[in-house]
């Protein structure tokens, strides 16, 4: 046993270390430089003077205190990416949770064969990337959906699936169809993984008092579900908010359709010259939302996990 010890000891650090050096300069080092500059007039290639008007000698005549953090709250389109991911977020976190569930529901209940199968099936979107699935579903939507099938020479005329990319409210729930297509597939094997956890004694009991199968799946396999909830609910949550790469693949931020990731990536663009500052801002700000609401579900479903 100490010699296992010993051994373990002796690795550890030779193993973490890289990986540890490797966080701190790319994920580290970067957040702490963006906050600071998140202060400045940050050009992209260099900094600006905001009393002088020129270019700045050195970083610190660049800072000009909160002024991006108050530019970025007056800007009109980042207030509507952020309404937008709000709204997006609230409808998809709903539909990934039900939809890879009731997946898992099913699942759970085949035998292992056929149950192996179907987990391979419904996890391969997930493989996909975003920019590639992002494209794909716009020819879905854009001649599929408009042209062929839901056209009035189509199988059958249903005018609100037409154009679904070409409306704000239509490309949000194009967005959630597509995020819940590729997402479901892996969050069905954290519940599974869940479900699997759970004694069949407790269900064998609830029957044997004449549970009703409603019953029993609040009262047993719920409470019995919160860390897989938790997992699954962090994910949803943090990825929705993050959301970019499909968001450019399929509107490009056309039609006031912008996610705040893809905001943040526009706002270098929309200001000439390029206002590196005032995007860094939002990048923080951006972090600071996702972190708060995060942090705060993750607290609320552990204290249910601990309850149940």
């Amino acid at each position: 046993m100490k010699k296992n010890k010993s051994i373990y000891v002796t690795w550890f650090w030779p193993f973490v270390i890289p990986a540890l050096v490797f966080f701190i300069a790319v994920i580290v080092l970067p957040f702490i430089v963006g906050v600071f500059n998140s202060f400045t007039l940050w050009r992209g290639s260099y900094y600006f003077n905001p009393l002088s008007r020129t270019r700045a000698a050195n970083v610190f005549e660049a800072i000009n205190g909160l002024s991006n953090y108050a530019n970025a709250l007056k800007d009109v389109r980042f207030l509507q990416a952020l309404g937008y991911t709000v709204r997006y977020t609230l409808i998809a976190v709903v539909a990934i949770n039900l939809v890879s569930l009731s997946l898992a529901l099913c699942i759970h209940k085949m035998t292992a064969a056929i149950a192996g199968i179907f987990r391979t099936l419904f996890f391969l979107p997930n493989m996909l990337g975003g920019l590639a699935l992002g494209y794909i579903f716009q020819f879905i939507f854009q001649v599929v959906f408009t042209d062929m099938i839901f056209s009035p020479h189509g199988i059958i005329h249903i005018e609100a699936l037409r154009y679904m990319t070409q409306h704000s409210v239509k490309a949000l729930f194009a967005l959630v169809i597509l995020t819940t297509w590729q997402s479901s597939g892996y969050m069905m094997l954290i519940y599974i993984a869940g479900l699997n956890t759970i004694p069949k004694d407790y269900y064998e009991a609830a029957s044997i008092d004449g549970s009703s199968p409603w019953h029993t799946f609040w009262k047993i396999t719920v409470p019995m579900l919160m860390p897989s909830f938790t997992v699954v609910l962090f994910t949803t949550l943090s990825g929705s908010f993050k959301l970019l790469d499909q968001n450019v693949a399929l509107t490009d931020g056309n039609f006031n359709t912008r996610m705040l990731a893809y905001q943040i990536l526009r706002t270098i663009r929309d200001s000439n010259p390029a206002d590196y500052g005032k995007a860094q801002a939002q990048a923080v700000l951006f972090f600071i939302l996702v972190a708060v609401i995060t942090l705060t579900q993750v607290y609320l479903t552990k204290k249910k996990e601990i309850e149940a």
